[in-house]
């Protein structure tokens, strides 16, 4: 499983303009939260966060589309992967700590580009942002719920006023709360450990990690939250590698181009996939050397890794489409 549930990693910089964004602008559609929502209102919302969260301990997905609005039920991949990967989980679990925002952006006749909207008083150590991009007109509430069980998640829901006291699913986002035993608060100690230990590529994946444990949607702002993120931009290494600006690593008479470094949780363990180009990977036995020395290379040059990874996930990619991934734990990677 990567993380960031639904969406990869390296949001860094777009979390860090949104957080810039809730501070500036004056112009937020209005939010509501606690005593300041309408008993009929809350209760109402209420009820549809547990009705969609039964649903999913059932695994019904298409009881959850048949409820969701239009838009959302056209495009329902995300919710049923996030649906089946929690179902075991959900079906153990009940929902507690629910926290119930309704959000007011019907002053439009248009989508509104960014809808943002502010919770509580502004400069308050409670205050809670929202900034959500291509929103209609409407009225919405978001529903933050942490599952209880064996592998506590978040669940967080987007629901759209449809009239009468009814609330369509209109958004879906479902986080775990910890990677084996480890919560998002050690993964921010551990990201501090390495980044005085000068071990920068570690110390980003684990801030990372620590935020996609500790926050339940992206698009939320906190004081905490943004405290966060400027601790994660300020400790942004200069050479992780992307699509436009690949690393390149020799080994075994050959060159490969990194695209994407990523931590992926893979049950108890906290691994690191490399997806790298290779000029074949269909054929499996070539594809595998490949992955095996493109590792070694690496850890030539990062031996930090070891530290921080269980194991390396390596995934060779080439020009015709073609895809070939081994697992290796460190200690096998001499």
């Amino acid at each position: 499983m990567v993380l960031n549930w639904q969406y990869n990693t390296y949001f860094a910089l777009w979390f860090g303009v949104l957080a810039a964004a809730l501070a500036a602008s004056c112009a937020a559609q209005e939010c509501f939260s606690g005593s300041e929502i309408d008993l009929v209102t809350a209760k109402a919302v209420a009820a549809a966060a547990q009705q969609y969260f039964n649903l999913s301990a059932q695994g019904d997905v298409a009881g959850l589309k048949a409820n969701a609005v239009p838009e959302v039920a056209a495009n329902f991949h995300g919710i049923e992967q996030a649906v089946i990967a929690n179902k075991a989980t959900f079906a153990q679990g009940q929902l507690a700590e629910t926290r119930i925002f309704v959000l007011d952006a019907s002053n439009s006749k248009t989508t509104w580009q960014r809808a943002e909207f502010y919770c509580g008083i502004y400069n308050s150590p409670d205050r809670v942002g929202f900034a959500i991009p291509n929103l209609p007109p409407g009225r919405y509430a978001v529903t933050i719920a942490k599952v209880t069980g064996k592998d506590p998640i978040t669940l967080t829901m987007i629901l759209q006023d449809a009239g009468k006291n009814t609330w369509k699913l209109g958004g879906y986002y479902a986080r775990r709360n910890s990677i084996g035993d480890h919560d998002g608060q050690w993964f921010l100690t551990k990201a501090r450990e390495y980044k005085d230990k000068g071990q920068h590529l570690n110390a980003w994946f684990y801030y990372l990690t620590a935020w996609d444990l500790l926050a339940p949607v992206d698009f939320m702002s906190t004081p905490q939250l943004d405290k966060l993120t400027d601790e994660i931009q300020a400790a942004r290494p200069a050479d992780v590698p992307n699509v436009s600006a690949p690393l390149e690593l020799s080994a075994g008479g050959k060159s490969f181009k990194v695209a994407e470094l990523a931590a992926v949780a893979v049950g108890p363990d906290f691994d690191l996939r490399v997806q790298y180009e290779t000029p074949d990977a269909s054929n499996p036995a070539l594809a595998s050397q490949d992955n095996s020395a493109m590792m070694k290379a690496l850890l030539g040059k990062y031996p930090e890794l070891r530290d921080g990874f269980t194991a390396l996930i390596a995934r060779a990619t080439d020009s015709g489409g073609h895809e070939y991934g081994t697992l290796t734990p460190m200690k096998d990677i001499k």
